[in-house]
């Protein structure tokens, strides 16, 4: 088999997967479960194992097939040489061994917070959608402490993990 990493845009991976299906490409898209923190509750959700990512599997890489999957609605593009457009096929041990980590249900957890010094996002709360940068975090109580500039004054507002977004 030959496996190929394609870039999808942000979010359309299960509509790439399915809409690569309806045209006989046989594709892989991995997804783990993970807790989901909502405001008045923790909800387990499946996500992307690879954000914007999903591999197809063609056996003979043809003009054809690369055009097939490129025009795509939602395909950015398939992953290569960064001076060609020539895909490079993605090693069947690491698609077997992401197959692996599928099949166990092994639970993982995946974090995108920010770093102290990065802009951030406030997602939840009086202040939602009102951006700052991270002064201070603590990740094993799930707090963090960003400054914001109101009226060229700096406040500093502690936020728990799911208050919070990476921008």
């Amino acid at each position: 088999m030959s496996w190929y990493a394609v870039h999808t845009k942000s979010r359309h991976e299960d509509k790439v997967d399915i809409r690569l299906t309806q045209k006989s490409i046989e594709t892989f898209l991995p997804k783990m479960e993970i807790w989901s923190m909502r405001k008045d509750r923790r909800k387990k959700i499946n996500v992307p194992m690879f954000s914007s990512y999903l591999f197809v599997d063609i056996p003979e890489l043809t003009n054809e097939k690369k055009l097939d999957v490129l025009t795509t609605v939602g395909v950015v593009r398939m992953l290569g040489k960064p001076d060609s457009h020539v895909p490079i096929p993605v090693p069947d041990e690491q698609i077997e061994a992401i197959q692996r980590i599928v099949n166990s249900k092994v639970e993982i957890e995946h974090f995108n917070y920010p770093k102290e010094g990065e802009k951030a996002r406030i997602a939840d709360g009086p202040f939602k959608d009102i951006e700052g940068v991270v002064l201070s975090t603590d990740y094993k109580k799930n707090l963090f402490v960003v400054s914001i500039d109101l009226l060229q004054r700096s406040v500093a507002i502690k936020l728990e993990g799911f208050q919070i977004e990476k921008i």
